[in-house]
């Protein structure tokens, strides 16, 4: 009851929905860099939506399912096969005993997330399944998957295929995700240092394009663009810091805080990334640009709300549809 890593991506690691709590003593929260598309993979197969799932970054894993399994996978497009046969993200799969999965170029997106219906059997640390790999704990041992781990399953059915030469049968409902995704401007509320930037460096921030270097990773997004200067000279002392944090470093340039951010820091806090459209974020690739766009925390929840009401629509949307299928399977 296992899938087996029969060859190793650039990063395949162990997610969930973070590791909170522990942040007084030093323990980012890490966790799955777009939550959204975590959660909607794990809606398509019927589990819990934070259960743990398997992150990847291209060129991802390949894998083999020693076991019949459900399986979905969502976020970014790197042209999943099944035994050569493409299969789509954003669906449902029933994927037979010894299939092997692929995924052969990156159409789009930078992460994708593979969920299996009952999730993986792992040991928790600190009460999460995410991988911390400066700690070398949660997850898969603590580390990457690597070539012959073997992922154990929690759930065991019979997910046989009446046609014994078919490999998998992908299942006719899908999602629209756009509703849970941001398009356009990158969204951000002020932060405690916005007001020490000068006019100029205000209005740079709110109206200039900026790249995402190739610096960038799991712990923050370092951006290209026009100078953001302080009027203020004075040094901080380290203060809280959070995913979607926007710093201003000391060359003018600016970084935002992903998913393995430091838990304190020293840089003007200039804004934060609003929680709704960092799973936008995560999806962005070095070489991208991005604008960013003011809005009150008035704003920003009612967007979060309306974001999560969609996740929980769509939530009860695939249960019917599972149980439906499964009811005449």
């Amino acid at each position: 009851m296992c899938l087996r890593i029969n060859k190793s991506g650039l990063l395949d690691t162990i997610q969930d929905a973070g590791r909170y709590g522990y942040q007084h003593l030093g323990i980012n929260p890490g966790g799955a860099m777009d939550i959204t598309a975590m959660q909607i993979a794990n809606a398509l197969v019927g589990n819990d939506l934070n259960e743990a799932i398997v992150e990847m970054h291209f060129p991802a894993a390949e894998i083999v399912f020693e076991e019949p399994v459900l399986l979905a996978l969502s976020g970014a497009d790197f042209a999943a096969e099944i035994n050569g046969e493409p299969i789509p993200v954003l669906h449902p799969v029933i994927v037979q005993k010894g299939a092997i999965l692929k995924f052969k170029q990156n159409q789009n997106g930078a992460r994708v997330y593979l969920a299996v219906r009952g999730g993986y059997r792992l040991t928790d640390w600190l009460h999460s399944y995410s991988t911390h790999l400066k700690v070398k704990a949660g997850g898969f041992e603590g580390r990457a998957l690597q070539k012959n781990d073997r992922l154990l399953l929690k759930d065991a059915q019979n997910y046989s295929l009446p046609n014994t030469d078919q490999w998998c049968k992908v299942l006719h409902w899908t999602v629209n995700a756009d509703s849970l995704y941001m398009a356009g401007a990158v969204q951000f509320i002020p932060g405690a240092e916005y007001h020490a930037l000068d006019s100029k460096s205000r209005q740079r921030l709110e109206t200039a394009s900026f790249n995402i270097l190739r610096q960038s990773d799991r712990m923050g997004y370092r951006l290209q663009g026009e100078n953001i200067s302080s009027s203020s000279q004075k040094e901080m002392i380290s203060t809280a810091v959070t995913r979607g944090t926007i710093q201003l470093l000391p060359d003018g340039q600016l970084i935002i805080l992903m998913a393995d951010h430091q838990t304190t820091g020293g840089y003007p806090r200039v804004g934060h990334v609003i929680s709704a459209n960092l799973p936008a974020m995560a999806q962005k690739k070095a070489g991208d640009k991005i604008l960013f766009q003011k809005i009150d925390l008035s704003a920003a929840e009612e967007i979060l709300f309306t974001q999560e009401r969609n996740l929980l629509q769509l939530q009860n949307a695939c249960n019917f549809r599972l149980q439906e299928y499964f009811g005449n399977y």
